[in-house]
C-alpha cells in the first residue's frame, strides 16, 4: 500500500466530522506526519489560501498524487489504498462488482 509522504495530494473518502464544508472526493495536501497512521492536512481555496488544517486518520484518504516521483497514483493503486481498510465482506462486494464490470465490457479480439 501507499504510504503517504509530505506534499503528497490525498482526497478525503469519508465527509469530515468536524465541518460540513468538506465533502467525499475534496482534494488537500499532507503538511506534517504524526505517525504512521495520523497526518495533517491542509485544504486550500482556488486562490492557493488555506481554508483549513486538519489532522485525519489514514483511512479517511487516499494518496492520488506523489510529490516525490511527480506522478498520479494508478486507479488500481488508489483502489488498493481503499480496500486495505474494508471488512472482508466489503472486499467481497468490491470483487463481486468487479467481475460485473469485466462482464459487460465487449470482448476483445485478438487479430
Amino acid at each position: 500500500m501507499i504510504q503517504p509522504q509530505l506534499f503528497d495530494l490525498v482526497e478525503i473518502l469519508h465527509p469530515l466530522p468536524t465541518t460540513g464544508q468538506f465533502v467525499v472526493g475534496m482534494q488537500g495536501t499532507v503538511v506534517e506526519q504524526y505517525d504512521e497512521q495520523n497526518f495533517e492536512i491542509e485544504f486550500v481555496n482556488e486562490q492557493g489560501e488555506t481554508v483549513a488544517l486538519c489532522a485525519l486518520p489514514r483511512h479517511y484518504f487516499v494518496v492520488v498524487w506523489q510529490a516525490q516521483s511527480q506522478q498520479a497514483v494508478s486507479a488500481a493503486d488508489q483502489l488498493a489504498q481503499m480496500m486495505a481498510h474494508l471488512s472482508p465482506m466489503a472486499e467481497q462486494e468490491i470483487l463481486d462488482f468487479a467481475r460485473f464490470v469485466s462482464l459487460r465490457q465487449a470482448p476483445v479480439r485478438a487479430d
